[in-house]
């Protein structure tokens, strides 16, 4: 039977374990928080994918493409929409309860950069949260083996008689002390780094732990200069995003003198690509001193008679209560909204079957670089994603040679831990006079972030940045922690995020240096094959 563990428990996640467990695999899946805390559960905009039969594969896939500003895999963009449907079948099938109408319909919502309303939510804006909670009552009624609050230190490397390198298993760090466990495939889906920033959407587990654990052990990764800025986050109280729907249900964006500014900048106004509208939103505040940007949405609803009163809290019951515990009334009177960091394009190179550059190491959702999103992620594709790829690698796990078993005469441990990184894109320059560097601290190193490697850059800013991440990186100790193992996967992310910023001097997609000009996206690519559904 073959062992395989997973570790993360977001939809990615949580798809592999159950897919591997039910082909009769004997699952762990792993996660540093309770099973139910992931950058999945706070997904509000929905899930993409051809539902309806007016709708088409092309179109999707087009959409896609032209969202990622021609870096996208064509192959992998054709493996996603194509296989889009059936996933989210999966999904109903195991009781996801997506919005319908009074005719039993399915409620289908428009996104930014969609050619057509193909977004499917459920319980309004808590689309995530339904399959979160769908998929983790699955997966506990499949046998699979939990362990909660067991953080991924590293992962073992080995050495086969051939002189091939192969991971063997992962060193856990656990309320009872640091444990190894072994297994014939391990699945990272750790998701990606948000916290890296001084604003994000993301929650407090994501910190990249997986991705660094790869770099670590010398596994390749790509892209990680794409960090994608969500337009539209709450600029009162914590970061709450306002999701991208709202605008499709038709809000709107104006300055603080009420103009509406998008089509400034492009002829699709607020429904514009996400790197678009991020970079609109930060030039205007720039240009008004600072100060938030506004989200009005109290037409919504007159088209069919209602008032915004009573169709905000019906339609986007979560966005609704998180307005009003701020004390704003948003169906009176725009909202302040800012950009903030949500969604790393890049991560750990992957095949079509998730297999990363080690023997027997895969990769899966945001931690995964598969090239369906390119430079820019197209809304909601990414929990598409989690399910199309999760299930893929998981009848990769099984399939593969590498995954039958290997005993321990095959292999000879080799120590990967802790060892510097060895791909390319770290930096390359050694740390300065540590006089000149402030204290490092978690929330010192997010502003550095935010402030130069954010959703506009430069060489001179990313050169400080990566001065101080350099410095930090040289004084820094054997974490212990679970918060100073975090910290530690952050600067070494944070570097590689800067390198590779630095390694690519002309604008693309979420990747924008105001001293280089913006080019043209490369051509998008026509798939052959793609049928309508």
């Amino acid at each position: 039977m073959n062992r395989v563990i997973v570790v993360g428990s977001g939809i990615a996640g949580l798809t592999v374990a159950l897919h591997a467990a039910r082909a009769g695999a004997r699952v762990s899946l792993i996660t540093k928080d309770v099973l139910e805390h992931a950058n999945t559960r706070y997904a509000q905009g929905g899930i993409a994918g051809v539902m309806f039969d007016d709708d088409r594969l092309a179109d999707h896939a087009r959409d896609t493409l032209a969202a990622g500003a021609g870096l996208c895999d064509p192959a992998a963009v054709e493996v996603l929409v194509s296989e889009g449907p059936t996933r989210i079948r999966e999904l109903i099938d195991l009781g996801v309860a997506f919005d319908r109408d009074d005719e039993g319909t399915l409620v289908r919502g428009l996104e930014a950069a969609h050619s057509y309303p193909r977004i499917l939510h459920a319980g309004g804006d808590a689309t995530g949260t339904a399959i979160e909670q769908a998929l983790v009552a699955a997966v506990r009624a499949a046998r699979v083996r939990i362990l909660e609050h067991a953080f991924l230190v590293d992962l073992l490397v080995a050495t086969a008689a051939d002189g091939t390198p192969v991971v063997t298993g992962v060193e856990l760090l656990t309320p009872g002390g640091r444990v190894n466990l072994r297994a014939d495939a391990i699945v990272l889906a750790t998701g990606g780094a948000g916290q890296l920033f001084a604003h994000t959407t993301n929650p407090s587990v994501a910190t990249g732990d997986g991705i660094a654990a790869a770099r670590r052990a010398g596994v390749e990764t790509s892209d990680l200069e794409f960090v994608q800025f969500h337009p539209t986050v709450l600029a009162t109280g914590a970061p709450f995003l306002v999701s991208e729907a709202v605008r499709g249900e038709g809000a709107i964006l104006v300055d603080d003198e009420g103009r509406r500014f998008l089509f400034d900048t492009h002829p699709d106004g607020e429904l514009a690509p996400r790197d678009i509208v991020a970079r609109a939103i930060a030039d205007r505040m720039t240009r008004q001193g600072g100060g938030a940007v506004f989200l009005d949405a109290t037409r919504l609803g007159s088209a069919s008679g209602e008032r915004a009163s009573d169709f905000l809290p019906r339609r986007f019951p979560s966005i609704d209560a998180a307005v009003r515990e701020r004390g704003l009334d948003w169906a009176r009177e725009p909202i302040p909204v800012t950009p903030a960091a949500h969604y790393l394009m890049g991560g750990i190179v992957t095949d079509l079957d998730g297999r990363t550059s080690l023997p027997g190491l895969y990769a899966v959702g945001e931690a995964a670089r598969t090239g369906v999103h390119g430079a820019n992620r197209l809304a909601s594709n990414s929990l598409l994603e989690g399910a199309v790829f999760g299930a893929r690698v998981a009848k990769a796990v099984l399939a593969s040679p590498e995954s039958t078993g290997r005993s321990a005469s095959a292999v000879r441990r080799s120590a990967c831990k802790n060892s510097a990184p060895k791909n390319s894109d770290m930096p390359q320059s050694g740390p300065p006079h540590a006089g000149a560097v402030p204290r490092f601290s978690r929330a010192a190193l997010q502003s550095v972030m935010w402030n130069e490697v954010g959703v506009v850059r430069d060489e001179a800013g990313l050169r400080h940045a990566e001065t101080l991440v350099a410095t930090w990186l040289a004084q820094s100790r054997s974490p212990r922690t679970p918060t100073q193992l975090e910290d530690e996967n952050l600067l070494q992310l944070g570097a590689a995020v800067i390198a590779a910023a630095l390694a690519r001097p002309r604008s693309v997609g979420a990747h924008h240096r105001r001293d280089d000009p913006p080019i043209e996206p490369a051509p998008v690519a026509v798939l052959a094959g793609s049928a309508t559904c």
